[in-house]
């Protein structure tokens, strides 16, 4: 009997939060294998804000997800078949271009090998040491440049990558202020990420915090959310202070765009502001295992995964990026790890 694969199909584009309907998870056999090709099994699902963009029918550094298709997303996984000479039974990997499913099928060229780090679990390398990791480092240490001194402001700060952006720039001597929902992930930021500050911008007004914490005023600011909260920050930048735009979460769902912050001031105050996406880093990955790496060895930068079991459950588990409902990484376990 062939294996059979079970797939989430994206059937129309969501309006919001995703709903029943707009994605399907259907069931077709696994094909039989070609010449250099390797069938992976999932173990890992990586979910994250970008999925959601995919979904949109609208400009972006990759293209929409077609309707009809696999719904694209970040995947780890071991081979279970090979003709390929590169790659064998029991090897772990990653597809370049991964999918919903329990299965994929991919050309040899199309993987690359996942190295266990010693005394790290696997699911690191789709966090701390993975993408999540590289946004994370490279947009305060080459985008952000963040110096001894300099106060720098994190939203979504107790998500995957905030939370490791602010330890990264504590290590290089910046104070850091995170912005955060609920007082409980606050005390997390604080009494173990060692963040200087914590704001709960669902319980207190983030201007208001701001003033308080950072009377100085903000020299660095790493945005994941966009909105009412940006705008707060945005308006305490000081003159000649950096901006790396890495997220704008809040117009994710949105039906109507948010509020944008007064593009003058980037003139008046004549502020660096920079998008960046982790792609443009992949190829200086061994720069950040280099130094994060000690920093992991030492517990001077913690991290969190939040997995969720079945790949059944991945639009729902989708769905707790945006309303606020998971720490850390959010991954979907869809199989059983081999023995290491």
């Amino acid at each position: 009997m062939s294996l059979r694969n079970r797939q989430w199909v994206l059937r129309q584009r969501p309006k919001g939060l995703i709903q029943d309907g707009d994605l399907e998870l259907v069931e077709t056999p696994v094909p039989d294998l070609k010449d250099q090709e390797v069938l992976v099994r999932t173990l890992y699902l990586s979910l994250d804000p970008t999925n959601r963009t995919w979904m949109n029918d609208s400009e972006g550094y990759l293209p929409p997800v077609g309707l009809g298709d696999v719904m694209r997303g970040l995947t780890l996984g071991v081979v279970e078949q090979s003709r390929s000479d590169r790659f064998k039974t029991g090897d772990v990997v990653t597809p370049l271009s991964g999918g919903w499913a329990d299965y994929a099928v991919v050309h040899e060229q199309g993987l690359r090998p996942v190295h266990r780090a010693p005394g790290l679990p696997l699911t690191a390398n789709l966090s701390v040491l993975g993408m999540t990791g590289l946004t994370a480092y490279f947009g305060v240490t080459d985008v952000l440049k963040a110096k001894a001194g300099e106060t720098l402001v994190i939203s979504a700060a107790a998500g995957a990558v905030g939370s490791i952006a602010g330890q990264v720039a504590k290590q290089r001597g910046a104070r850091v202020i995170g912005i955060a929902g609920g007082a409980e992930k606050c005390r997390w930021l604080t009494d173990e990420l060692g963040f200087d500050a914590a704001v709960d911008y669902k319980n207190e007004d983030v201007g208001a915090a701001l003033d308080r914490l950072a009377p100085d005023g903000i020299d660095l600011n790493f945005e994941n959310v966009g909105g009412d909260i940006m705008i707060a920050v945005w308006n305490r930048l000081n003159v000649h202070a950096r901006m790396a735009v890495c997220g704008l979460i809040s117009s994710y769902n949105a039906t109507r765009m948010p509020p944008s912050p007064n593009f003058s001031r980037i003139i008046t105050h004549r502020l660096d502001v920079k998008g960046f996406l982790v792609l443009d880093y992949a190829h200086r990955a061994r720069e950040m295992v280099e130094e994060m790496g000690p920093w992991l060895a030492d517990g001077k930068v913690k991290w969190k995964v939040h997995v969720d079991d079945g790949l059944e459950g991945a639009v729902t588990s989708l769905n707790r990026l945006f309303t606020g409902d998971h720490d850390g990484k959010l991954l979907v376990r869809v199989s059983e790890e081999p023995a290491a």
